[in-house]
């Protein structure tokens, strides 16, 4: 199993970072090559108060092996050409290290946030990955661009505005993933799904893979090297003590994920569909403080992995064997002994 990381790490002692903190785009490259001295497969990074773009870049000129990637930036407020164009040069920069990992948003942020009109995702999504694609394949090898969909059409080629092919050219993409549609696509279009925390291993065996498999063979497409790369709700902390606040804080991000409406098949699929609806009353009512309550322990592990470090990466590896391919994981590092502790469990993450 590949490990990945997110950014931020932020600042701490003698250098070392603690992931709480909030990403300091100054010290992007020396997050970066912390990250690939502890023994890393990748580093991530989400797009939210940062351009995830511009962070990548930091962190592809400060290392030279590690794996690197947008999880996720949000694909429809660029166009195309937009996209095609940064994940070209960012594919060059770092020489093949990167991926380019794309998510929809909600309605509401898409319009109110962005200014852009709505559509139905999972068709422009679908669009879009196309559209994308043969950009690249105009620029590598010198055809005529010739690209119509519902939502795209693309056929100028200008020399002035036009890249030289570079060596990496396959660059992959992911596409972020809930719903079976949207799973349906990326085993059509992508090279990779990233599902929601929320989506529990029960779910991607059942209802995500499969339709990943139904996407691929309506497009004809082999799955061998195609990647789950898995973000796990995780409750860890080095004792049962301080155990406690972590299971606090992640029953907390339960409750507010059952309140989303865009995730209630998360829920259905475990017969949790009454206990989501509740909760979302709840969310209206404005009651948050009182909607971790009703996420039990039972409900809580279905969908956290919870354990002491001395536990957390046996029960990662027993819930996620046979489903993922990669994984984001991490600790806090206030120390020597915790950057070691995390370098090891990393390789044994790995090792699985």
């Amino acid at each position: 199993m590949k490990v990945e990381t997110l950014l931020p790490l932020g600042k701490v002692d003698p250098g070392l970072r603690v992931p709480e903190t909030p990403l300091d785009i100054h010290r992007v490259g020396e997050d970066a090559k912390l990250v690939e001295a502890m023994g890393f497969d990748g580093l991530m990074v989400e797009e939210t108060k940062q351009d995830p773009y511009l962070v990548m870049a930091l962190a592809a000129q400060a290392t030279t092996r590690l794996q690197l990637g947008t999880a996720v930036a949000i694909a429809f407020p660029r166009s195309p050409a937009i996209t095609a164009m940064t994940a070209w040069t960012l594919a060059k920069l770092s020489r093949g290290r990167f991926t380019l990992g794309l998510g929809t948003q909600v309605k509401g942020h898409i319009e109110r946030r962005f200014g852009v009109k709505w559509s139905a995702p999972g068709p422009w999504m679908r669009d879009y990955v196309n559209a994308v694609r043969a950009i690249w394949t105009a620029w590598q090898h010198g055809t005529p661009l010739a690209f119509d969909s519902q939502h795209y059409t693309l056929n100028l080629l200008v020399p002035l505005f036009t890249p030289e092919p570079i060596e990496h050219s396959d660059i992959p993409i992911h596409l972020a993933a809930v719903n079976a549609y949207m799973c349906r696509v990326a085993g059509e279009v992508a090279d990779g799904v990233r599902p929601h925390p929320v989506c529990t291993a029960h779910y991607l065996r059942e209802v995500m893979l499969p339709a990943v498999r139904k996407g691929a063979a309506r497009a004809g497409r082999d799955l061998a090297n195609f990647a789950v790369s898995i973000k796990p709700l995780i409750a860890t902390a080095p004792d049962q003590a301080q155990l406690g606040q972590r299971i606090r804080d992640v029953r907390a991000r339960v409750s507010f994920y059952a309140s989303t409406p865009a995730y209630v098949a998360c829920f259905e699929a475990h017969g949790l569909g009454d206990l989501a609806r509740k909760i979302q009353g709840f969310s209206r009512a404005q009651r948050w403080e009182e909607m971790p309550a009703l996420i039990s322990d039972e409900v809580l592990n279905l969908y956290a992995t919870v354990g002491t470090y001395d536990e957390i990466v046996d029960k990662l590896k027993a819930r996620y064997h046979g489903l993922a391919s990669n994984v984001e994981f991490s600790i806090p590092v206030r120390s020597e002994g915790d950057r070691e502790r995390l370098a090891g469990m990393v390789a044994a993450l790995q090792a699985g």
